[in-house]
């Protein structure tokens, strides 16, 4: 007995509901990315565009101009030297931390920690300030060095040797943060096994170990790679006194020069910047398909190996004493500094005052105003980030298809150009978003916003997505079985347990917002200046101390508001997780 076919009527009715339902979710897809396209990708296209256009004619006139110079050689091989120098400096750093941490048995792990993530977590330009003082002539270093025979001088930080060290040191956080885990993973049965068969600790390292840890060396040097082919703060501070250009800061005078062809200049050699990027990005994605990538083993936090007492204790003092020279030294002094009443006296009784601390906060207008602007810009930003990417990542973990993966990729794009690069995509897009048609957005706090939003969408799309993950998929289900629908299930279940990582990722985007220095530096116009720009300001003018003293409060403020927020982490696993 077979089913009677539908009647042709009833068919073509059911036929033309469907394709209507799957023709208008086709067509949200498509307006939605449509949206996310003139957002987060025309704008790059329009900047490579205009590289090759002179009164509308395509050419080659500016390439062939700015490749011909010295200067751009110059500039492209400092640029070369730098990241290669930095990034081998933050990779070293970063594995050598991480395999620490991961393997050995030692005390104060988490407090440790802390210090590694303190130079990521201070923006780099207030660690640039903080650490010229730590080496003036007035700071700690010059002091103990003038004890020793022959006072030797302390180190030139205004050197391509200064920004070296200091973006090396910025960024190795982020190598171990990308490979600790990884070296967690790796199962304790394959050394095991190793040593079984003869091989050394030292053979099964080169061996075993560091091969299954290259997706997560791979992936931090990327980012490290990208963050110090991007910084715009270190390389102004050390590099501009001293004449040494790298292509972020060229960029940069080249936008400020206001020449004839000054922003297709610099659409070409941002162009050129981008290449780099995209060679590193290519060099990391050759890496990953010669290795191996296992998600699926558990992270085993026990130590492996076990020192002796005498040498633990040795390892340890080792260790606190680089994180303390490192991570907090170069701000006590900054912080000290702060107070003297003039650059280059000594550090006595005499010259402290406040004296620098009244002029920035009572007598100059700018740093509170700047402060009132950076927060009000950090707070719009981290609310519009926490609600559009919250929602894109629901749709990315709920319905993961084309349209949700096109999606994050074109949002990624913003975050992974240079600064200076995005900041030139931002004027060329909103100067004209319709050929003769100026909205009046470049020149007011608003080209800010729109470049803050888009710039720092993809991190909370990214906090909120691996909140989502951690959720088993049966909770929801449970939920919706026992009678909780709709809001009441987000309320009751599902938003106190995402509540932690969405909340991680909102305070990231808004400290990156309140500290950002590059982007803010190329699209700040009079009565919009943001703490960055102000402070920036101050060091171009030589008012190190007023510079010094607006830091220290930012700092101050910072190390406050992540003292609050792990508190407050705490008491919200104690008393609201515990008692679901």
């Amino acid at each position: 007995m077979t089913a009677k076919p539908p009647k042709a009527e009833e068919r073509k009715k059911r036929d033309s509901s469907f394709s209507l339902f799957f023709q208008s979710k086709n067509l949200y897809k498509i307006a939605g990315l449509l949206v996310i396209f003139v957002f987060f990708l025309l704008p790059v296209l329009r900047l490579v565009w205009l590289s090759f256009v002179d009164d509308g004619s395509l050419t080659m006139q500016y390439y062939t101009e700015v490749l011909k110079e010295p200067a751009t050689w110059k500039t492209v091989k400092n640029t070369i030297i730098v990241v290669l120098g930095s990034t081998t400096l933050a990779l070293v750093l970063g594995i050598l931390f991480s395999w620490i941490v991961a393997y050995v048995q030692l005390n104060g792990k988490r407090a440790m920690q802390l210090f590694i993530f303190l130079p990521f977590v201070i923006p780099s330009y207030i660690t640039t300030l903080a650490w010229t003082q730590f080496f003036s002539a007035s700071g700690p270093v010059t002091a103990m060095l003038s004890w020793l025979p022959g006072e030797p001088q302390a180190p030139n930080l205004y050197s391509i040797g200064g920004i070296i060290l200091l973006l090396g040191i910025s960024h190795y956080p982020l190598v171990y943060l990308f490979t600790v885990n990884v070296f967690r993973k790796i199962p304790r049965e394959l050394e095991e096994a190793a040593a079984t068969s003869g091989l050394s600790k030292k053979r099964a390292f080169w061996k075993i170990v560091l091969p299954l840890a290259l997706p997560g060396i791979a992936s931090g040097g990327l980012i490290a790679f990208l963050s110090n082919l991007d910084n715009f703060g270190i390389p102004a501070f050390l590099g501009t006194p001293a004449n040494i250009r790298v292509l972020s800061t060229y960029i940069y005078e080249q936008v400020v020069g206001f020449g004839p062809s000054a922003f297709s200049r610099a659409a070409v050699l941002s162009v050129i910047l981008g290449v780099i990027a995209l060679l590193g990005t290519v060099l990391q994605w050759f890496l990953l398909r010669r290795s191996r990538v296992n998600e699926t083993n558990r992270s085993d936090s026990t130590p492996r190996i076990y020192l002796s007492a005498g040498k633990q204790k040795f390892l340890e003092v080792a260790l606190w004493i680089f994180l303390f020279v490192t991570s907090l030294m170069p701000l006590i002094t900054m912080g000290a500094l702060s107070l003297i009443s003039a650059y280059g006296v000594p550090f006595k009784l005499e010259n402290l005052s406040l004296r620098n601390y009244e002029y920035v906060f009572l007598t100059d207008s700018k740093p509170l105003s700047a402060l009132s602007n950076s927060l009000q810009l950090a707070l719009l930003t981290m609310f519009v980030c926490l609600v559009i990417g919250t929602a894109v990542a629901y749709l990315r973990f709920k319905y993961s298809d084309w349209s949700t993966k096109i999606a994050e990729l074109f949002m990624t794009i913003p975050y992974a150009l240079p600064g200076t690069v995005f900041a030139l995509c931002m004027i060329f897009m909103w100067l004209e978003p319709i050929p003769g048609w100026n909205p009046g957005i470049y020149g007011t706090v608003w080209i800010l916003f729109i470049a803050y939003v888009t710039r720092f969408l993809v991190l909370q799309v990214r906090g909120s997505y691996t909140a989502f993950l951690q959720i088993d998929p049966s909770m929801e289900e449970a939920a919706r079985t026992s009678g909780a629908a709709g809001w009441v299930k987000w309320r009751r279940i599902l938003l106190p347990l995402l509540f932690p990582g969405i909340i991680s990722g909102a305070l990231l985007v808004f400290l990156m917002a309140l500290t950002e220095l590059t982007v803010s530096s190329l699209l700040w116009s009079s009565g919009s200046e943001t703490v960055g720009v102000v402070i920036f300001g101050y060091e171009q003018a030589g008012y190190s101390t007023y510079s010094t003293a607006f830091s220290t409060v930012l700092v101050l403020g910072i190390l406050f508001g992540g003292g609050l927020f792990m508190l407050l982490g705490k008491l919200w696993d104690r008393k609201v997780l515990k008692t679901k």
